[in-house]
């Protein structure tokens, strides 16, 4: 098994303090706009994004948001084993907003699908973004596109993209794994 470093922590944090920038500009003060991050990973990506936005652009009242996707997903029944959701906490009103998905790696577009559906238990959105650190571009089983990218990424099916983070006593990090 190889690796490949595709962003270091130094890398990381410029990708991240763009993404937030570019969110600044097409969001201005998020006063119709709500962040939401999808369980599992996408939560740690969005965590940081919403710090970024407090500490670095004074935005102090942006809405966040967790969404689980298990049991919507269209692959849930297919593993053997048993299956543990996350907790979804979305302690706002969805109507009408500009929602924003965050998530780690975006794939095969199968759990921006799942999301999309899981959203409509809680409302109507005026419209719905995908932020997401690392897009696998030739890789989509679905036309779903990102609207905000950290790094665009050309992987074979048999290599897995990974995004480490602090927390987990890693280095902020991404790398390519060939398995």
């Amino acid at each position: 098994m190889s690796q490949k470093q595709l962003l270091n922590s130094s890398e990381m944090t410029v990708t991240l303090q763009r993404l937030a920038c570019q969110l600044v500009e097409n969001h201005t003060t998020f006063q119709n706009s709500v962040l939401i991050g999808l369980q599992p990973r996408g939560v740690a990506l969005a965590e940081r994004l919403v710090e970024i936005l407090k500490n670095d652009y004074d935005l102090t009242d942006v809405e966040f948001g967790k969404l689980d996707i298990t049991f919507y997903r269209d692959d849930f029944r297919r593993s053997g084993k048993v299956l543990e959701a996350n907790t979804t906490e979305i302690p706002f009103v969805v109507d009408g907003k500009r929602v924003i998905f965050i998530d780690d790696v975006l794939y095969t577009g199968r759990s921006i699908n799942s999301a999309l559906t899981a959203l409509q238990s809680f409302g109507r959105p005026l419209e719905v973004e995908l932020l997401c650190l690392i897009d696998r571009r030739f890789s989509r089983h679905l036309p779903i596109q990102p609207d905000y990218v950290g790094k665009h990424v050309d992987v074979i099916n048999e290599e897995k993209v990974k995004v480490n983070w602090s927390e987990d006593n890693k280095e902020n990090s991404v790398i390519l794994i060939d398995e």
